[in-house]
């Protein structure tokens, strides 16, 4: 299948239409987050990479105008003005693993109309998918306060490249592992696993299923203790531990029940045993809520494996995105529909210290005190940039939200951050609002004075 009929029908037939009317100026748009979900006080931009990687490589083939053809139902000879097509634009973007606002531009394309808009569609599926990820996993270990969190994922993920991207942003928000092997080895990231139900079930009980694990594999080896019961499992692999002298390093797994009191009483049945070293790990359903909980509670739990709920990000499974024209042919344009009111303009984001961001044009000096925060990434339809190494990315990301104010950082009903518009923003958003108006009234309408909201 081709990346580039991987793409919604009517950015095909817009591009057409364009190369007809033969408007193929630059355009700029810009693609940001409307409103960000519930218990969200902020989001952390990713998926920057994998579009620029998607538009350095951006070409319309032959094969592809015979694709678009057949979905129209036309001729191959009118889709073959398509055929060979690159992406010759620029990409301003913030950095992936920064925290960003609503209404804040993740990234801005400027390129030939038609190719600025044939893009749309996967630009908009990069970044949506892995920002909404990447926010759902820092929340955990903001959630986690320091105790390591660890990503299981990759079974329930929407597919299994969506699971490489959990992975990967797993790695860049601060966890400490993951199951997925392939990512952990593209990126020199722990691999972490433990056994299954199963193992268990296949042995004729559970010590002996312990001890030929733990005769397979050396090393710390971590054993799932609760196939049966939990606290006569956390028992048997006390005694297999101790027998053979692998304590030191190794671990439980608790994975359902009542997490907080198993958790307890796990640690108890460890200690009697003379096996303070020996840690408990949980997983089975959680999320950054249960982890917060769990926390909270002061359950003696080491490590937290969270899984399905955030690999899909389940509280939260979709964002708001956009990708609206802000300029065509140097002239400012914005969108008026009710509650879908788009800024007009190339833009920059102003980053103060506690991401008290101001919105305001590109060309616009920086404001005192502040680092713009989109940077060109991409000219020419090539990288001109390197993207920051994945350990560096961690570090900043993890500077970055610890900035961010107290309220924004709450796992529960947290305060979202507000970014604010400069001065020559608002005064350009008033100036192409009234032209608008003035357009859609016409000449044979009499104006009224009045006020005007910018």
């Amino acid at each position: 299948m081709s990346e580039t009929t991987t793409t919604d029908l009517y950015e095909v037939t817009m591009a057409l239409s364009y190369l007809r009317e033969r408007m193929t100026e630059p355009a700029t748009f810009s693609c940001f987050v409307r409103q960000l979900p519930p218990d969200r006080g902020f989001l952390v931009c990713a998926g920057v990479e994998s579009v620029l990687s998607y538009l350095s490589r951006y070409r319309v083939s032959l094969d592809d105008a015979r694709a678009f053809a057949e979905a129209l139902g036309r001729p191959v000879r009118d889709l073959m003005p398509l055929v060979g097509t690159c992406f010759t634009g620029t990409v301003r973007a913030v950095p992936e693993g920064r925290v960003v606002l609503a209404g804040e531009p993740l990234l801005e394309v400027t390129a030939p109309l038609p190719e600025a808009q044939l893009v749309e569609t996967c630009v908009l599926n990069h970044l949506s998918h892995q920002t909404m990820v990447a926010s759902k996993c820092v929340r955990c270990v903001l959630a986690a306060d320091g105790h390591a969190i660890v990503d299981f994922s990759l079974r329930r993920t929407h597919g299994t490249a969506a699971g490489l991207q959990v992975a990967r942003l797993a790695a860049l928000t601060g966890f400490a592992g993951t199951s997925n092997v392939a990512t952990a080895r593209a990126l020199n990231f722990p691999a972490v696993g433990t056994m299954a139900h199963s193992y268990v079930e296949a042995f004729e009980n559970e010590e002996a299923a312990f001890t030929a694990f733990a005769r397979c594999h050396p090393g710390p080896v971590t054993l799932l203790v609760d196939t049966y019961d939990t606290v006569s499992g956390v028992a048997a692999a006390a005694r297999v531990l101790r027998a053979l002298d692998r304590a030191d390093g190794s671990a439980v797994r608790l994975d359902s029940g009542d997490l907080k009191e198993l958790s307890f009483r796990a640690r108890a049945v460890l200690d009697a045993a003379g096996l303070p070293q020996v840690r408990i790990v949980a997983s089975g359903g959680l999320d950054e809520f249960a982890v917060h909980d769990l926390v909270s509670a002061k359950a003696p739990i080491d490590v937290y494996a969270v899984g399905t709920r955030v690999g899909v990000s389940a509280d939260a499974p979709y964002l708001d995105t956009a990708y609206k024209l802000v300029e065509y042919a140097g002239r400012p344009v914005m969108k008026l529909s009710s509650a879908k009111v788009t800024a007009p303009g190339r833009k920059q984001v102003f980053r103060r210290r506690g991401c008290a961001d101001v919105i305001g044009l590109a060309d616009e000096p920086p404001l005192p005190g502040s680092t713009p925060l989109l940077r060109t990434v991409l000219r020419g339809g090539a990288r001109c940039t390197s993207p920051l190494p994945l350990e560096d990315a961690r570090r900043q990301l993890a500077a970055e939200v610890a900035q961010l104010p107290a309220t924004a950082r709450e796992i529960r009903s947290p305060v979202p951050v507000q970014a604010t518009v400069s001065g020559p923003l608002a005064t350009l958003t008033g100036r192409v609002r009234r032209r608008i108006e003035r357009e859609v009234r016409g000449p044979s309408r009499v104006e009224r004075p009045g006020p005007v909201s910018g």
